[in-house]
């Protein structure tokens, strides 16, 4: 609906709403009002409402192309050709910052970026284009522990040494089945052969068979390393992993890390010589 300037602040006022606005100031003046008090009520200066008021033409929309057709309009066959391309799967992950040049360098020239961009995002198709494209993570395949000594959890944290800036690492397997700990081991830097020299040492100590143990765990580098992968296979014991940054995929170790941490038998200084 056409618009025009009025009222204070410079607010959009439509044609219709400005006519019902001199209606209502005229019935509060004929009651008696003062015009000044009446227009403050409505939101406008008594200059509007006396421009609004010299004449009935000023209340209606006085365009004399109104109506008239946009020569420049995107036609449909365009709009059409612009979604077949960036659907194409060479350009599916292009944005059209990069469409528009490979099409010139083809000799080929269908509307500009702007346009581009304008039919996607009508089209609700300019969200999550290129390689960062965010995928669905699943869930980790659900487990359930029935007896001891069949899925354990393990993590790494963090220990406070006597030396500003460095730490200690402890790596600390339990049964989730039992709350056990069945192992654990302080070393001082993380890695996947310490890892895997955890992991042995258990399963000769527990006397875990072979396709017997299920071991689930987060997503860090000590985890997916190449040394521990390959102990793994060689013991035949299963891996679990917890989805990217999603901790509640690996409770049983935090929630565990956390009440050791936070009790008030934890040594402020463990390590003090």
């Amino acid at each position: 609906m056409p618009s025009d300037l009025g009222g204070k602040g410079g607010r959009l006022i439509s044609f219709s709403d400005r006519k019902k606005c001199c209606v209502l100031i005229d019935e509060a003046i004929a009651s008696g009002a003062r015009q000044k008090l009446a227009c403050e009520l409505t939101g406008i200066s008594s200059r509007t409402y006396q421009r609004w008021n010299q004449g009935k033409e000023l209340c209606e929309d006085q365009r004399i192309y109104k109506d008239a057709p946009v020569h420049n309009k995107l036609s449909d066959a365009v709009r059409q050709e612009i979604l077949s391309v960036i659907n194409k799967p060479e350009y599916s992950a292009l944005t059209p910052y990069q469409i528009v040049p490979t099409l010139l360098d083809l000799g080929e020239y269908i509307a500009s970026e702007s346009t581009f961009y304008r039919v996607m995002r009508e089209t609700h198709q300019l969200r999550h284009r290129g390689k960062g494209v965010a995928g669905k993570r699943n869930k980790p395949q659900p487990l359930k522990a029935t007896k001891a000594n069949e899925i354990y959890s393990w993590d790494i944290t963090y220990l406070m040494s006597p030396i500003k800036g460095q730490y200690y690492y402890l790596y600390m397997v339990m049964d989730i089945y039992s709350r056990k700990i069945v192992g654990w081991q302080v070393y001082d830097c993380e890695s996947s052969s310490y890892a895997a020299d955890v992991i042995e040492d258990i399963v000769i100590r527990e006397k875990i068979d072979k396709n017997q143990l299920v071991i689930h765990s987060d997503n860090g580098s000590p985890m997916k390393g190449a040394t521990l992968r390959a102990k793994m296979i060689d013991l035949e014991i299963a891996s679990s992993f917890s989805r990217p940054r999603v901790s509640n995929d690996n409770p049983y170790s935090e929630s565990l890390f956390k009440t050791v941490k936070y009790h008030y038998t934890y040594p402020e200084d463990p390590f003090e010589i």
